[in-house]
């Protein structure tokens, strides 16, 4: 018999009876029922149930020894009596009635449960996050994870795509994020970063010939933690081809993430290919995001005409000194209701939320609390409506596709990108409050991103995304108004979240010059600081173009949760810290010489 085991705690069926088996693990759960005790032993692949009588030299032993320490127990294997089954384990119809136990690992008292899924608090969980893997719900997430990578290897490969590593001691990088840079022993006073993404690699990988690249890549990138995006370190299956244009691009990546998702995604609905694409202007306008939720069914409506020059004043001076006024749909709601969305839209920092209730003249389609029977054509209540002609009220509803029975919130403003902004915002509450929120995995991809916006300080146009894009027209669109120029530029979108940027590189030097020099690049500057990718170009480069979605983002999807740290098996807290290992820490004066640095305290 194997000295630890002859089978896994997950493997025994009712076939395995009157063997004599050998089993470890970690002490689940005990119960004592006078007579009988009863141990739950676990590994990784499921739990048994053994059996000790109350007359057992072993009972003593086995009632002293605390939950979650490392047990070995032989014993024989019997068939559960038909109301002692429990179907909830895959070994529910056997236990094992111990002849023998050691304990080869004795725990402490423990600083959370690991035998429930009620996590204790992130500190806690982060500090002892070797325990907190041991629950039943996290081991799932993260086998899910390791299962969710493999199946993307596999797509990949089935498509021809070559699996490379890439440097993680590299130069700085010119995306969006500060590097995290290592100190360099041998060239003192220099310093290496840590990727932020594979990107400049790549793309010299396409240089070199190789037509299809991907790989499972670590990132890293020095900024602030939200619940979609971990501070430090994340993973992302990154991919380039060569000779493509953005629909290859598109078709190579939608049957991975398509079947991925249906291999993955329990049985809920996943859209088909191909993906749907939206404009991203017609994102903004329609839905105030470029990283739309297509499981909400609303959508913005642009009304300004409606106000122009009307009697209601607020919004008739705001669109007559070009703001905007967009509009959400929905059935009619309360007027506390309405009071409620206005209280929750000044808490966002808007000036408040209008609203008109559509009613018919036969009275037909009134909301609780507001006054109906109003004789004639779909009428318009509410304090904004008392302000606006009857055709007006009419040109509302039309615009918004409003009837009897429904209503318009409004949303103002100066700006279209805070119009854009609150409307997306009073489209996602909507949706929340009114549970219209539908189901499975509504995938699009966002597309023709501006190449250039304006900065706010200085007035002067600056890369919206990546610099590194080929703009759309190629070099002869760059002479225009540098605001109306498209780039070859895409996300991926997966039920409002941005799984992805990607795009169509800039691949002659030519143009790559030129399109800096319109966000105020000199020649020599971008000699300096590209100078490399830039050389690589001109020795002959071949369109490509790539992708890179987030594996984080994926398993968080397919895992059904809302924060990255569920999916990831050692995560910093939101202040990048690694609680467990005690990271970042300091190092000795002696080592901070040998690499000739000096820490300097803040004033």
């Amino acid at each position: 018999m194997h000295e630890y085991r002859t089978h896994r705690c997950g493997e025994l069926r009712p076939a395995d009876a009157g063997a004599e088996v050998r089993l470890s693990g970690w002490l689940h759960r005990r119960r004592d029922h006078g007579n009988l005790l009863f141990l739950d032993l676990r590994d990784a692949s499921g739990i048994t149930q053994c059996v000790l009588e109350s007359g057992s030299e072993l009972f003593a032993l086995a009632e002293a020894t605390r939950l979650e320490s490392v047990l070995r127990v032989t014993g024989k294997v019997t068939a559960r009596s038909d109301d002692t089954i429990n179907l909830k384990l895959a070994t529910g119809e056997v236990e094992v009635r111990v002849s023998a136990m050691e304990v080869l690992s004795p725990a402490l008292p423990l600083p959370l449960q690991v035998n429930v899924d009620e996590p204790a608090g992130e500190e806690v969980r982060l500090r002892y996050r070797y325990l907190d893997l041991r629950r039943e719900v996290m081991q799932r997430r993260l086998i899910l994870r390791g299962a969710v990578i493999a199946s993307i290897r596999e797509r990949m490969r089935a498509q021809g795509f070559v699996e490379f590593q890439t440097p993680i001691l590299t130069a700085a990088s010119p995306e969006g994020a500060r590097d995290y840079l290592v100190p360099s022993r041998l060239h003192r006073g220099k310093f290496y970063a840590l990727p932020q993404a594979p990107q400049v690699f790549k793309q010299l990988l396409m240089v070199s010939g190789f037509d299809r690249y991907f790989q499972i890549a670590p990132c890293f990138r020095d900024e602030d933690a939200r619940a979609d995006r971990s501070p430090g370190e994340f993973y992302q299956l990154d991919f380039e081809m060569s000779f493509v244009t953005q629909d290859d691009v598109f078709a190579a990546l939608e049957p991975v993430l398509h079947g991925v998702f249906e291999e993955f995604g329990g049985g809920a609905a996943v859209s088909g290919c191909p993906f749907r694409r939206i404009p991203y202007r017609e994102a903004m306008r329609r839905y105030g995001s470029d990283k739309p939720d297509l499981r909400n069914p609303l959508e913005l409506v642009e009304v300004s005409e409606v106000f122009r020059g009307s009697g209601f004043r607020l919004f008739s001076e705001l669109v007559d000194g070009g703001g905007e006024v967009r509009c959400v749909r929905v059935a009619a709601q309360a007027r506390s209701f309405c009071d409620r969305m206005n209280e929750w839209a000044r808490g966002e920092g808007m000036a408040g939320l209008g609203y008109v209730v559509f009613v018919g003249g036969d009275g037909d389609g009134d909301s609780a609390g507001f006054k109906g029977g109003v004789k004639g054509d779909i009428k318009g209540e509410g304090p904004i409506a008392r302000n606006l002609e009857d055709e007006r009220v009419s040109r509302l509803a039309e615009l918004s596709g409003a009837g009897a029975g429904e209503m318009v919130f409004l949303v103002a403003g100066k700006e279209v990108g805070d119009v854009e902004r609150w409307g997306g915002l009073v489209r996602d509450e909507l949706c929340r409050r009114l549970e219209l929120l539908g189901d499975g995995f509504e995938f699009c991809w966002v597309t023709d991103f501006p190449m250039y916006e304006r900065d706010n300080e200085t007035g002067a146009p600056r890369f919206s995304h990546n610099p590194f894009s080929m703009p759309q027209g190629g070099i002869d669109a760059l002479e225009g108004d540098p605001y109306e120029v498209l780039a070859w530029q895409y996300d991926i979108v997966c039920n409002g979240v941005e799984l992805s940027s990607g795009a169509i590189r800039n691949h002659d030097p030519e143009t790559m010059i030129r399109a800096f020099g319109v966000a105020g690049y000199s020649r020599e500057r971008v000699e300096e600081e590209f100078g490399g990718i830039l050389e690589a170009l001109r020795f002959g480069a071949p369109p490509h173009g790539g992708s890179a979605p987030g594996i984080d983002r994926i398993v968080m999807l397919l895992a059904g949760e809302r924060n990255l740290r569920e999916v990831v098996a050692f995560p910093m807290n939101q202040r990048a810290e690694d609680l467990l290992m005690g990271a970042p820490a300091g190092v000795s004066a002696e080592r901070l010489r040998e690499l000739g640095l000096r820490i300097v305290e803040e004033d």
